[in-house]
C-alpha cells in the first residue's frame, strides 16, 4: 500500500523545501567548491593549532609581570575617584566653642 502511494503520488505534499518529505536540494559545483575551501581552511587551522608557539615551561608565568602592571593601573584608577580620608578632628572642629577670640 505504501509503495503504491509513493509511486503514484505526484509531487511533494505541503511546502517542498521543508518538512519530513521535502524535496532534496541539488548539489551545485559552487557548493562543492565552498565545502572544499572550508575543509582546506579547517585543515590549515588544525595544522597551526597542533604546533604551539611556546613550550609549557616558557608559557608558565610569561605574562605575570604584565598582568601585575595592569592590576596596579586598574587599582590606581579606582583609587583616583575615591575621596580623601577625613579625620575625627575635621568632623568635630565646629565644636570648638570654648576657645577665646584673643588667644
Amino acid at each position: 500500500m505504501f509503495l503504491t502511494l509513493t509511486l503514484l503520488r505526484k509531487g511533494i505534499p505541503g511546502k517542498q523545501w521543508i518538512g519530513k518529505y521535502r524535496r532534496p536540494r541539488q548539489i551545485t559545483w559552487q557548493m562543492k567548491r565552498n565545502t572544499l575551501k572550508q575543509l582546506e581552511r579547517e585543515a590549515e587551522n588544525e595544522y597551526w593549532i597542533s604546533r604551539p608557539y611556546m613550550t609549557q615551561e616558557q608559557e608558565h608565568g610569561h605574562a605575570a609581570e604584565r598582568r601585575a602592571q595592569n592590576w596596579l593601573k586598574l587599582k590606581e584608577a579606582s583609587f583616583a575617584n575615591f575621596p580623601e580620608h577625613k579625620r575625627i578632628t575635621d568632623h568635630l572642629s565646629h565644636l570648638r566653642i570654648t576657645k577665646n577670640w584673643s588667644s
